[in-house]
């Protein structure tokens, strides 16, 4: 908890110098790692907290953008995002299933699972577009001609 406090009067003191962005907060334990190699780094600065030698330390880094994403990488992050839907069975989820046929969603189902990849890879997908996307290998392919990722 005292972790929590110093990390936070040290984002309230970095905000106060420069209001021109935002800075997330990001302590460096084994859960934070596990999670950034499923995402890409989206920030373009981070505030790190490491203890050495019993005292705290805040370093500041600065990002040009996210790691170079590809198809598997693209794979991975669409089937996390969807295992994590409290809608789909993961045991039923694969590549090749069908959102309505396979895995029993609706229309609504189906735009909420639109919605969190926008959020996952950051870019709006038009409904056009999202009506064609009715299975994982769809957005998968629809993602990385997005991106320009070619295999």
């Amino acid at each position: 908890m005292a972790a929590a406090n110093i990390v936070r009067s040290a984002f309230n003191g970095l905000l106060r110098k420069s209001t021109s962005y935002r800075i997330p907060v990001v302590c460096r334990l084994s859960t934070v790692a596990t999670v950034q190699k499923f995402y890409a780094v989206k920030a373009i600065t981070k505030l790190s907290y490491q203890v050495q030698n019993g005292n705290p330390k805040f370093c500041v880094r600065n990002y040009s953008g996210g790691p170079p994403l590809t198809l598997e990488l693209i794979k991975s992050r669409v089937l996390l995002v969807l295992q994590l839907y409290d809608k789909i069975n993961p045991d039923k989820l694969s590549v090749d299933s069908h959102f309505m046929n396979d895995l029993g969603l609706d229309s609504l189902d189906h735009v909420e699972v639109i919605m969190a990849m926008e959020d996952e890879f950051g870019f709006e997908i038009p409904d056009s577009d999202a009506e064609r996307l009715v299975r994982p290998k769809d957005i998968i392919q629809y993602v990385a001609d997005k991106e320009d990722i070619y295999e």
